[in-house]
This record gives structure tokens, sequence and C-alpha cells, in this order.
């Protein structure tokens, strides 16, 4: 376990480390943990330019309030975007290319608590979108920015790393999949996905991260009943976290001038999904590695081209859709 002190070493190393205006990309930064990890960027950093994307106007803009009063040298943007659909992920991603030539940090954290397998106008499970094919597609978009930063590129998607298992390839959108299956086969689209981006982009690192039971407003709709039984991460300590992944060299890529904050004492790199160190990392809430059982999956499904299924169905279902909105 990278203990919750190592963390917050590493992280106050970040305005020495990088010198140079840092330009991070927050995707569901209007609340829970995107937000949390967004102000958490503005207390440590030197001047960063940070893009906050959601539905909503009102909250992005307490958000900017907040990350200003925290760090009045940093700029701070709301981008207002429907991240559950490909066409708002287009359309963010446009935007955010008009104004800038690199971005070092993309950070994801959209998502809903929705079980009920609704569908999205462009046909998809809304659960699905949001989780996978718009984050897959704001990655599509933005890594040639990614690939320009002068120092540190790294993604980082909040999901369930660490929980991957069995993928249903007959159902990848999830629609019938059991609702105790459904996380592991999310999380296994999930990894699968980021290692197929991964693959022609080797200066770029990619962390699927796991946050724990953290209180947000994802659970505004969960019986105090069921909430009374969980143990929650507290929401200060995740968004610590997820800076961790989002600047340390424990998650370097393939190409380590990118690699990010020098490791601290007693903090080993990581290994990658693929066994190696670099490309995509699946990580626990302790921000150390999946479990080994997991590890093993995920090398077994590699081996028998689950991944190249995921990445032919995603980009089907791209296409699909764009064809649909090229003709409205």
């Amino acid at each position: 376990m990278v203990s919750l002190s190592q963390v917050r070493a590493s992280n106050s190393l970040i305005s020495s480390t990088f010198s140079e205006k840092l330009v991070a990309v927050f995707v569901g930064g209007t609340s829970g943990i995107g937000e949390e990890t967004a102000k958490c960027l503005a207390k440590y950093a030197k001047s960063p330019r940070i893009y906050i994307a959601g539905r909503s106007r009102d909250a992005g803009d307490r958000v900017l309030a907040e990350c200003k009063r925290i760090n009045p040298s940093g700029q701070y943007i709301f981008c207002k975007s429907d991240a559950s659909l490909i066409r708002g992920a287009d359309e963010l991603c446009n935007e955010i290319k008009k104004e800038e030539g690199f971005i070092n940090l993309l950070v994801m954290s959209q998502g809903v608590y929705d079980f009920s397998r609704s569908v999205t106008s462009e046909g998809l499970h809304l659960l699905a979108a949001l989780n996978y094919y718009s984050r897959i597609r704001i990655i599509q978009n933005l890594m040639p920015l990614l690939e320009q930063a002068p120092f540190l590129r790294r993604i980082v998607s909040v999901g369930g790393g660490g929980h991957e298992g069995s993928l249903d390839t007959a159902d990848f959108q999830a629609l019938n999949v059991p609702l105790e299956n459904l996380r592991e086969h999310l999380s296994t689209l999930v990894t699968l996905g980021l290692q197929a981006v991964a693959t022609s982009s080797p200066e770029v690192s990619i962390v699927h991260g796991y946050p724990g039971t953290v209180k947000t407003s994802l659970l505004k709709d969960v019986p105090e009943e069921t909430l009374k039984t969980m143990t929650f991460i507290p929401l200060e300590e995740c968004g610590e976290r997820h800076l961790y992944l989002a600047t340390s060299s424990k998650y370097s890529p393939l190409k380590s001038e990118y690699a990010g904050i020098p490791l601290g004492d007693g903090v080993e790199v990581a290994l990658g999904s693929g066994g190696q160190a670099g490309g995509v990392y699946s990580i626990r809430e302790d921000c150390e590695n999946a479990p080994p059982e997991v590890m093993q999956k995920l090398a077994e499904l590699g081996a028998n081209g689950v991944m190249e299924e995921v990445w032919s169905h995603t980009l089907e279902q791209f296409a699909r859709i764009e064809e649909n909105y090229k003709k409205h």
C-alpha cells in the first residue's frame, strides 16, 4: 500500500517538479472525485491551467471559484458538456483543441448510479457510455495534444481498476449482463479498451484506477440503510490519491522522460496490465497493482485476442454514431 503520507509527500513536489505551466482536463469535474482531484491540483501546482467539463454551469462556476480561491495564480475554464454522448465528447474536445497546443493530464470520472439499463439517444447503454465509450472517444480526440506535452503525459480513468475478470463478448454494452457481474464486465471492457488505445501512444501512460467507496452525489439515490453498511474512503483522501495517480512516476509511460514525480522511499514502480512497467495500469484504491489473479486474467484475455474484439466493436459503434449525427 502507498500510504497517505507518501501520497501527500509526492504531491507536495508538483510545483517544484513541473516548473512550467501544467494543463489539465477534468471530465466529470463538477462534483465528487473529479472536483476534489482538480482542487488538489490547484493546491499543489504553481500556476495550472485547468479545464472543468460537466453538464451544470452553476456547479462548474462553483468549482472554478473554489480553485481560484485555493490558487489565484491558476487559470480555470468551464466547458459545458454532456459526456454521455459521443457527439458531446467530440464537441468538448474540439473546444479544447481550439485553445491548447498540448495538455499534460486528462482525468475522467463521469458516471451515474443507474442500473435500469437506460439507453442514450445515440443507442448506447448509459452506464457503459459514461464509463467506457465517451472516455475512449475523448482519449482518441485529445491524444494528439497529450503527445505534444513537453513534460508529464498522463491519463487517469476513475472506475474499476483491479476488478477486471470475465467479459461477455456477445454483450459488450452490458445491456443484459447480470447486475452482480456488471462491475467486473465494465471494468474489463474499460481496461481492454485503454490497452488498445495505448498501443499506438507509448509516450503516454494510462491509469485505470478504483477509488474505493466514496460518498459522492452518485450515491444520492442509495437507501440510507444501505449507506450505513458501507465503509467509505474520505473524499479528500481520494482526491489526493487520484492526483498521485496522475503525477507520480510509479505509473510512468514506456518512454521515461515523461515519467512524472520521482518515487519516494519504499515506493516501487507499478506493473502495467500487460505485466511490465508502462502502458496501462490497473490500480486498486491503495494505489497498488491489481491482484495477481486479475493480472493473469487480463493476460489471458490479451492472448486470446479479446482486446482486438473490444476495439473492433468500439470503432463500429463510433462509426455508426458518426454516420447518424452527420445526417442530422
